[in-house]
C-alpha cells in the first residue's frame, strides 16, 4: 500500500501534459484520418495485426501516447527511449531484455524511439535484424521527413503514418476535458476559462497539445477569485451563485503565463538563433567554459548534433582561419566523427572540437578579404578577364591575344611575379591586410 499511495502521489505532482495523457483511443484527440471508427490504423490496432511503425508529424500531435496507447490495447509490453540520450548500448540491453520476454513469457515488446532521425543510419542499422525476426515492434517517432532521415532498409519494413497538427476544435476539446476532468485534470479547482483568453492559448500552442497543457496549468496557478474586475464579471455572467468561488483564466492571466512561460529551446524559434548566437560568440571570445555551456544547452535540448558540427566548421575558417589552418581539419574531423558515432556519444566529440576552437589563435584575415572582394563584384558587376590570364586552346584565341604576356609563376625566382592579376579598374586593390 505504500508503494502505491506513493505512486500516485507522484501522479498527483506529474506536470499537467503527463496527467492528462490519454489512456484510451476513446480519449484520443486528433487524428481521426487515422484511429476514427473504421480508419487503417484502427483497425490494425483492434485486430492486433501491427508491424513496425513511423509516426511523422510536428511536436504535441500524440506520437509517444498512441505507442503507448497501441501497447495498452494490445497487452504488449511498451519501452520508450529518446535518440537523444540513448547509445547502442542501451539498445542492446533493450533488446535482449525483449528477446528473453517473447522467449519465456511469450510477451511482444513495443520499442519506441522519440526522435528516431537522431539516429545515424548505422545506429538504425542495428535494429533490423531484431525488426525482421520479430524480437521487438518498432514505433519510430520523427518531426523530420522520414524519406529523408530514416534508413530506406528500415523504411521498407515499416509503415509510415502522417500525424497532423491538432485543430483549434479539438485543442478547445483538450481544455474543456482538463477543466471538468476531476481525477487528473483542474476539475477539483472549479476553473473556468474566457473565451479570449482560450483562442489566446489556442493560438499560441500552434496544434501542440503539451504546450497547450503546459500554458493551461500555469494560467491555472496565477488565477484566483478575486484576481480582476474582469473576471468577477465573467463569474457573475456565467453563474452567479458561484461567482465568489470560482477561479477564472482571463486573458490578461493568459498574458501573464506567457510572459512568464519559458521557452527552453524552440529549434524554429528566436531562442534557437540566441543560443547558437551565444555559442559561436563565445568561441570567438576565447571562452571555452562559456562554449561548452552553450553546448551543453543544446544537446539538452534534442538540437541535431550535425548542424552543431557544421556551425564549427565554418566557425574554423571565419573566425580561426590563417592564424591556425589545422583548426578546420579538427573542425572536419568531428563532424565526421559526429556522423559516425552518433548521440549520445558524440558529444564528447563536439566536447573535444569546441574546446579546441574556442582556445585557438583567432584571424579573420581570409574571411573580410572574400567580403571586401564581395563588395567590389556587387559593385563593379562582371568585369572582364584580362587577356593575359585567359586561356587559348584554340587558334583563334591566340589571334585574339589570349593568354599572350602570361607570365608562368614557377619560371621566376620566389616563384612570383609582377604580374597583373586583377581587372583594370581594381588593380591596386587590396582585400587581405
Amino acid at each position: 500500500m505504500d508503494l502505491f499511495d506513493s505512486q500516485l502521489k507522484a501522479k498527483a505532482f506529474a506536470p499537467l501534459a503527463d496527467r492528462m495523457r490519454p489512456r484510451t483511443l476513446e480519449e484520443f484527440f486528433g487524428q481521426e484520418h487515422l484511429v476514427g471508427e473504421g480508419k487503417v490504423l484502427r483497425t490494425l490496432i483492434e485486430k492486433d495485426q501491427l508491424s513496425s511503425l513511423i509516426f511523422w508529424g510536428p511536436p504535441g500531435v500524440g506520437k509517444t501516447t498512441l505507442a503507448s496507447i497501441i501497447a495498452s490495447t494490445t497487452g504488449t509490453r511498451f519501452v520508450a527511449i529518446s535518440a537523444v540520450n540513448t547509445g547502442v548500448k542501451e539498445a542492446r540491453e533493450i533488446i535482449s531484455k525483449a528477446f528473453d520476454e517473447l522467449k519465456f513469457r511469450g510477451r511482444r515488446t513495443i520499442l519506441f524511439i522519440d526522435e528516431i532521425h537522431r539516429f545515424n543510419k548505422a545506429q538504425q542499422d542495428a535494429f533490423l535484424p531484431h525488426v525482421e525476426k520479430g524480437t521487438i515492434i518498432l514505433i519510430g517517432a520523427t518531426t523530420e521527413n522520414p524519406s529523408f532521415e530514416v534508413n530506406s532498409a528500415l523504411l521498407s519494413r515499416s509503415r509510415v503514418f502522417v500525424l497532423e497538427p491538432l485543430t483549434h476544435e479539438q485543442l478547445a476539446g483538450i481544455i474543456d476535458h482538463t477543466l471538468k476532468d476531476s481525477e487528473r485534470g483542474l476539475g477539483s479547482q472549479r476553473i473556468s476559462i474566457h473565451q479570449k483568453a482560450q483562442d489566446a492559448i489556442i493560438d499560441f500552442s500552434n496544434g501542440d497539445a503539451r504546450s497547450l497543457l503546459n500554458i493551461v496549468e500555469l494560467a491555472a496557478a496565477l488565477c484566483h477569485s478575486e484576481r480582476s474586475e474582469e473576471s468577477q464579471k465573467f463569474k457573475k455572467k456565467r453563474d452567479p451563485s458561484h461567482a465568489r468561488d470560482d477561479k477564472v483564466i482571463t486573458l490578461d492571466i493568459v498574458t501573464e503565463a506567457l510572459q512568464q512561460k519559458t521557452l527552453r529551446y524552440d529549434k524554429l524559434g528566436e531562442e534557437h538563433y540566441n543560443v547558437i548566437s551565444a555559442f559561436i560568440k563565445s568561441m570567438r571570445n576565447s571562452d571555452a567554459n562559456a562554449a561548452l555551456y552553450w553546448l551543453a544547452r543544446m544537446i539538452d535540448a534534442g538540437e541535431s548534433p550535425l548542424f552543431i558540427a557544421r556551425r564549427m566548421v565554418v566557425f574554423a575558417s571565419e573566425d580561426i582561419g590563417l592564424a591556425n589552418p589545422t583548426a578546420l581539419v579538427v573542425a572536419n574531423a568531428v563532424a565526421q566523427a559526429v556522423d559516425f558515432i552518433g548521440m549520445p556519444e558524440a558529444r564528447i566529440n563536439l566536447a573535444h572540437g569546441v574546446v579546441y576552437l574556442a582556445e585557438a589563435k583567432k584571424s579573420n584575415r581570409s574571411y573580410i578579404g572574400l567580403e571586401r572582394a564581395m563588395e567590389d563584384v556587387k559593385k563593379y558587376g562582371n568585369l572582364p578577364v584580362p587577356l593575359h590570364l585567359r586561356n587559348a586552346p584554340t587558334k583563334l584565341m591566340k589571334d585574339l591575344k589570349y593568354g599572350k604576356d602570361y607570365k608562368y609563376a614557377h619560371d621566376y625566382e620566389g616563384g612570383a611575379t609582377n604580374m597583373q592579376c586583377l581587372p583594370d579598374e581594381l588593380k591596386s586593390r587590396k582585400y587581405i591586410d
